[in-house]
């Protein structure tokens, strides 16, 4: 799942209806060697409850947490445990992917149950047999609105996140909310024959450069959307996905994405851009919404691959390095967005055909790591990481894994994995998780996996693995992902729409999303002219016979793309014939 720390209550419990009335724990003592958070969410026979173990002794790699109820509480589903029941007693277990607990170390997981009557809180919880303070933070997280209630407001601890108090946060910023609809958006795809069908899904807002804070050519502007956002809410909860992406020198390996600032405007992006946005995002009017941030897409992956030293490296991306503006950057914003208590940051991390080798996996995580430790900032304003950002990396590749071979070659050694260690997107995700958490980000951290054009369907999916006359063969003939080379990324041809966007459909990860809305270009085919600071990359030129980076192949681009974030009629209706799962 995903988080800093959840919200320091282990008083919601006892509740008349949905009104939220809580009863409070008694103060904990300060030795124990564990602490329990225990929030509740209920309604009239149901509850959802959000449990965090916070380990104050020795390292674990493996856990079990016990506890009796005093009512009839029935446990139903659950998530990010094992979780078991015997009559009363209660015991979740660690998943494999989380039975890690280092000192000092926090876990998180969750589950739906029933009940009738009261729903008390339990009395106590062992951690491996060992009795743990019941952490009471104080206050209602309910606020009478199902213990949704307005997370920043009220006495919820305010500050900082990485203060160690009350922040009103949840878990999973997604679990039981609707995400945002951008009008906009909606309004090009219903105008499109067939659009209807998808115009209804949510995408991410996109502040890719100052004036967009205030809505250019009478478009709508930051408060726009969430004001909006709050009309959609209702009574309910509501995310919204802001892409944050104005870093000075941005994305310095591609030209379609470069942006307004120079390389050196550091002070410009923190007080005309950052700032202005931390201010809206703070008002109190939006305190009960959900806003998930994307934070600059693709621009600390490229201090990793492509620096001197690597075939790729391109002079732009050394002037980034050495100047250290894209790590103060996204330091600064982490600092300055993560303050607020509503606001759920994910950190950009790549896809696994940019990560996923040996030589960038480990050190993509160092540097995310040095990022959220400058300018302020702490790991606890990281709620999670995004990968496959308006990227087309397949989501699971069911006809080949990574430890198949094929006449005893490994599939590592086909031209298309090339010596990678992930083939799809989702073993990647996961794997990734557990690397960032092993170099000191919190273990509940969660993943977003953005799922707007990887589907791959229509007539060219593979309906079962390539023949086993080769290497190249069996994977070239099962994959999904159709690209001509993994390194391409701009406006490709024959890609589909993926998952619709989800909350927690997989272990470790907090969402599917579409923060790249379909049907806006990557980048212009040809050079437009235009004062968005976007030049014209030649792996959005279908004709270009390509570089480095994609091992000197056609770029598979579509024909006659307007610049990066314009509309692209074309493009949106080939996502749809080749969406997978299918349209109806």
């Amino acid at each position: 799942m995903s988080r800093t720390r959840t919200s320091i209550l282990a008083a919601m419990a006892l509740v008349a209806g949905a009104t939220g009335t809580a009863l409070t724990a008694a103060p904990a003592s300060a030795a124990a060697a564990c602490t329990v958070d225990y929030n509740v969410n209920q309604w009239d026979s149901g509850f959802t409850a959000d449990i965090s173990v916070h380990n104050n002794g020795a390292a674990k790699s493996s856990w079990s947490l016990k506890w009796t109820y005093a009512g009839n509480q029935q446990v139903t589903s659950f998530w990010n445990a094992k979780i078991s029941q015997s009559g009363a007693n209660v015991t979740a277990a660690n998943e494999s992917y989380n039975g890690s607990l280092p000192t000092g170390g926090s876990v998180s997981f969750g589950f739906q149950g029933t009940y009738s009557g009261t729903n008390a809180i339990p009395a106590s919880f062992t951690l491996d047999g060992v009795t743990c303070n019941v952490d009471n933070g104080g206050g209602d997280p309910g606020g009478g609105d199902n213990g949704g209630g307005d997370p920043g407001g009220g006495d919820n601890g305010g500050g900082d996140p990485g203060g160690g108090g009350n922040t009103g946060r949840v878990d999973n910023p997604y679990a039981g909310a609707k995400v945002y609809v951008n009008p906009e958006w909606s309004a090009n795809a219903a105008a499109e024959p067939g659009g209807s069908r998808i115009s209804n899904q949510p995408t991410g807002v996109w502040m890719d450069r100052i004036a967009a804070i205030n809505g250019v050519n009478g478009g709508m502007g930051l408060r726009d959307h969430l004001d909006t956002a709050l009309q959609q809410k209702g009574s309910g909860e509501e995310v919204i996905q802001v892409v944050v992406y104005d870093l000075p020198g941005r994305d310095c390996a591609a030209l379609a994405s470069n942006g307004e600032l120079g390389p050196t405007e550091i002070d410009k992006y923190k007080t005309q851009f950052i700032d202005p946005i931390a201010a809206i995002l703070s008002d109190p009017k939006y305190a009960s919404l959900r806003i998930v941030t994307t934070i600059e897409i693709d621009s600390l992956p490229n201090l990793v691959t492509n620096t001197s030293g690597r075939d790729t490296a391109t002079p732009e991306c050394d002037v980034m390095k050495a100047n250290g503006n894209y790590v103060k950057g996204v330091g600064y914003a982490l600092a300055k967005l993560g303050a607020i208590p509503n606001v759920y940051n994910y950190v950009d991390a790549g896809h696994h055909g940019w990560i996923g080798w040996d030589d960038n996996f480990g050190a993509s995580a160092d540097l995310f790591k040095q990022a959220a430790t400058s300018e302020g900032a702490t790991v606890n304003d990281v709620a999670g990481f995004i990968t496959n950002t308006a990227n087309y990396s397949a989501l699971k590749e069911d006809h080949f894994s990574i430890n198949d071979s094929v006449g005893g070659t490994s599939v590592r050694q086909s031209k298309w994995v090339d010596w990678n260690q992930y083939v799809d997107e989702l073993s990647f995700a996961q794997a990734f998780r557990q690397k960032l958490v092993s170099v000191g980000f919190n273990s509940n951290i969660g993943m977003l996996i953005d799922t707007s054009r990887n589907g791959w369907g229509g007539s060219a999916r593979p309906a079962g693995p390539g023949p086993q006359t080769s290497v190249d063969a069996y994977v070239d003939g099962g994959r999904y992902d159709r690209r001509i080379q993994l390194g391409n990324w701009c406006n490709q041809s024959g890609a589909g729409l993926g998952e619709r966007p989800k909350a927690s459909p997989e272990p470790g990860i907090d969402a599917y999303v579409w923060m790249k809305p379909p049907g806006e270009s990557d980048g212009s085919s040809s050079a437009i002219a235009n004062d968005e600071g976007k030049g014209f990359d030649r792996m959005c030129d279908p004709t270009y016979t390509g570089n480095a980076r994609n091992n000197n192949n056609m770029s598979g681009a579509l024909p006659n793309a307007p610049v990066s974030g314009h509309w692209f009629s074309a493009q949106f209706q080939e996502l749809m014939k080749n969406a997978y799962p299918p349209l109806p």
